[in-house]
């Protein structure tokens, strides 16, 4: 069991949940600035106003990756610091830039390769005030396709590129269930607008097309002399049959992943979106141009990858909800013997099982031709884990077994299934902006002290990883 020769691991984090500085140097609000002041909407009514100050500690957070051995970091821009009013008629921050652009400076001088995300869920609030955000195709892809450009051209020496963080939670989180922002959804309870029906299939596609843009870009314009490469991150969980036995509930298993991943990968890989959605949805999945197959299709250098979790799928008989978008099944942590598909965590939605990331490395493989992988994100949340001393924090063996059992499981993918996985970006560096979740769930190997001075400890799982890698990948 082992690892490829210069396989990249390290952590990953993202802008709004770690930098603060939400007006500092010129930086413009994005939707989760604006979303974070609606009362109800955070679990602790916090934001990610102050965070984990990393805007202002990068040295301090460059000195933590060396310490811990890391040889990669993904962060991600915030591009209301870039273009603070987001579209490609305002004028750029230049402070914005010169920030990240040090900041990769610095990353390499330590010897850390960067994986830079241009977004992570911060949609400039401006393009949202101004014509709906994502809902407008034309003018989002142009904005983001502009964005794009601007970081290409700055930061030349960024080798690795993703376009969007887990479209599936901008679109079903932000435009379904409104727990995410903009806070869309048809629950006229929890927002004034939305159409929880139609809206994120609308916001999926115009992600795909603006995704498929940058490649365009960074392909003809910026890869012949950078040599970089450039590819989008999904997230998506595992998925188990409730009843093995029963026909219904396997093919729901796939069903499940399509509906979650498929939804973008198959337009990346094949050019349309598959079958399962396009029965369910009918006209309300837009159709595709051939102008935007054109720009999508073949427009990942790489898979991200982003995975957490497994679930028990159940069918589920007779039409779906027109808000449905699970793909008319339910996910559940117990099949019908009753077997617990892992233990609690802090998040209602997690639940290690580290099989079943295998079994989805196996699944994405076969389905998209064993495309290069690198996971961007993995990691969990430990029950109550906010509420125990520094002392019980730091002593975090659930996240050190769960890094140890999801990081053999892909070995195995790699070395006895051909899994073609390259890198692997643990969630998160640091205890961070938990999103909706507010500051309750930490997910770091770093503790952060909120309260006082946002001193970092690090905890056993970040000291864990290190021999871990070392003792999988191959020296050849």
């Amino acid at each position: 069991m082992s690892l490829p020769a210069g396989f990249k691991w390290g952590f990953a984090t993202a802008a709004y949940q770690i930098e603060g500085s939400a007006t500092e140097d010129g930086r413009g609000p994005s939707i989760w600035d604006t979303f974070c002041q609606i009362p109800g909407k955070i679990a602790d009514g916090s934001s990610g106003a102050v965070a984990c100050d990393s805007y202002k500690r990068t040295k301090e957070d460059i000195d933590l990756l060396k310490k811990l051995g890391a040889n990669s970091y993904r962060f991600s821009i915030s591009w209301s610091r870039i273009i603070p009013l987001g579209g490609r008629n305002d004028p750029v921050n230049q402070k914005g830039v010169e920030h990240y652009v040090k900041f990769v400076d610095d990353l390499l001088e330590a010897g850390i390769t960067p994986f830079i995300t241009l977004f992570h869920w911060d949609l400039p609030d401006a393009l949202d005030k101004r014509y709906g955000g994502f809902l407008n195709k034309d003018e989002f892809t142009a904005d983001f396709e502009n964005y794009a450009r601007v970081m290409f051209k700055a930061i030349p020496k960024c080798k690795h590129w993703i376009t969007f963080n887990e479209p599936w939670c901008s679109a079903i989180l932000g435009y379904n269930s409104g727990y995410f922002a903009p806070g869309h959804t048809s629950d006229r309870s929890r927002s004034p607008v939305g159409d929880s029906a139609r809206e994120p299939w609308t916001v999926g596609h115009s992600i795909l097309v603006a995704h498929g843009k940058a490649v365009k870009a960074y392909r003809e314009d910026f890869k012949p002399t950078q040599g970089g490469e450039i590819g989008i991150t999904l997230n998506g969980d595992a998925t188990l049959p409730w009843d093995p036995e029963d026909p219904a509930d396997v093919e729901a298993c796939d069903r499940k992943i399509e509906f979650a991943i498929s939804w973008f990968a198959d337009p990346i890989y094949f050019g349309h979106y598959p079958e399962s959605m396009r029965k369910q949805l009918g006209d309300r999945l837009p159709s595709w141009t051939p102008e935007d197959v054109a720009l999508v299709k073949g427009s990942n250098d790489f898979y991200g990858m982003n995975h957490y979790t497994a679930n028990y799928i159940k069918h589920k008989k007779g039409v779906p909800p027109e808000d449905d978008f699970l793909g008319n099944l339910e996910t559940l942590f117990y099949n019908k013997n009753g077997d617990c598909i892992g233990p609690e965590t802090q998040s209602f939605w997690l639940r290690p099982h580290a099989q079943g990331f295998r079994d989805l490395l196996n699944w994405l493989s076969k389905r998209y031709g064993y495309p290069k992988i690198y996971v961007t994100e993995n990691g969990t949340s430990l029950k109550g884990e906010n509420d125990m001393s520094l002392e019980q924090i730091v002593e975090d063996d659930f996240r050190v077994q769960y890094f140890n059992d999801y990081v053999n499981a892909m070995a195995k993918a790699y070395s006895e299934d051909g899994v073609d996985v390259r890198a692997y970006l643990a969630w998160s560096l640091m205890d961070n902006f938990e999103w909706a979740e507010g500051y309750e769930t930490r997910f770091g190997v770093t503790y952060v002290d909120y309260v006082n001075d946002q001193k970092r400890y690090p905890k056993k799982s970040a000291k864990s990883l290190k021999p871990l890698f070392e003792s999988l990948i191959r020296k050849d």
